[in-house]
């Protein structure tokens, strides 16, 4: 019997955080006051590890999985050292800082690792913000002006999304999630960001935050004007996101359907929007909980009527 593999979450304190997490799915967060502002769901890095919660590999870390069990949970023709894919839930109370994440291309001379992501709105707060792109008319120059007298929100375009809704944040767009958000990311295996405004305010430690312009303004995408969230695409406009590092599909599926791996010698990343799912040894999985689904693994039932993300890696 091939199970679903789930992993222990890994939260991260941020000065934008909330308690979200707690109050949306109760979780037990490490305590009972802090701002957690990421929950780290499956990470191979090395300085954050997920590890195994139960089943076969119980207490195993992601990493060695990946290194030791490839392609028995993973699948065939899968390279690099660590696995690709980091999955997070980002609860934004505050606003996170404007920021850019660096381009392959630039990423090595700057230090850095390419950053491509997308956002799936999980819950939103009314005419909460995003961030994305420039406004038209936005230039540079009038970027790097409006640094100096503390006006950048005037040069970056402003989205107000509804629940459900997605957006893919290539390397180089320029961003930042607005107060009131529950989010959904899916990225590259990366931890390079570049703050280029905080909105002058002090971080946890009471000091302003560092920011990174110089880095910043090399990175960003000055002919990116006014994005809108996408449109889902593909066979049954399920896709919703499409990439060289990952692909992703909106399942709505009814009580009693079945799910498994696209491509049956190949993993899956399952995120539960909403409803259950329940696997072969009776285990239920519910909102806000993010799985594996191993290479030739038995077809999870659908439980309760569900929105589910499933992601694979592209050949």
């Amino acid at each position: 019997m091939i199970l679903p593999i789930q992993f222990k979450p890994l939260y991260q304190e941020r000065v934008w955080g909330g308690r979200e997490l707690e109050n949306v799915y109760s979780r037990a967060l490490p305590d009972k006051t802090s701002p957690f502002g990421e929950s780290w769901e499956i990470t191979d890095r090395e300085e954050a590890q997920s590890v195994v919660t139960s089943g076969n590999y119980q207490s195993s870390t992601l990493h060695e999985l990946w290194t030791n069990h490839r392609e028995e949970i993973f699948g065939d023709n899968l390279a690099g050292d660590r696995f690709p894919i980091l999955v997070k839930i980002l609860d934004a109370r505050d606003d996170l800082s404007i920021q850019v994440h660096p381009p392959t291309h630039l990423a090595e001379s700057l230090n850095g690792e390419p950053k491509t992501e997308m956002w799936y709105i999980a819950g939103c707060e009314k005419d909460a913000n995003l961030y994305v792109g420039l406004k038209n008319g936005a230039t540079k120059e009038s970027f790097e002006a409006s640094l100096q007298d503390g006006t950048v929100e005037q040069q970056v375009h402003a989205i107000q999304p509804e629940v459900g809704d997605s957006i893919f944040i290539a390397s180089g767009r320029l961003h930042a999630i607005g107060a009131g958000f529950l989010i959904y990311e899916i990225q590259q295996n990366s931890d390079t960001t570049y703050r280029v405004f905080d909105w002058n305010r002090q971080g946890l430690d009471g000091k302003p935050r560092q920011l990174h312009i110089e880095e910043s303004m090399q990175c960003i995408d000055f002919d990116d004007f006014e994005p809108t969230m996408d449109t889902p695409s593909g066979p049954n406009n399920n896709c919703i996101s499409d990439c060289e590092h990952f692909y992703m599909e909106k399942l709505s599926l009814t009580e009693g359907a079945s799910l498994g791996n696209p491509q049956p010698n190949r993993f899956s990343i399952i995120t539960v929007v909403s409803g259950s799912l329940t696997d072969d040894a009776g285990v239920v999985y519910n909102a806000g909980e993010f799985l594996i689904l191993p290479r030739n693994a038995n077809p999870m039932t659908v439980s309760e009527t569900a929105i589910i993300l499933q992601t694979v890696i592209p050949d």
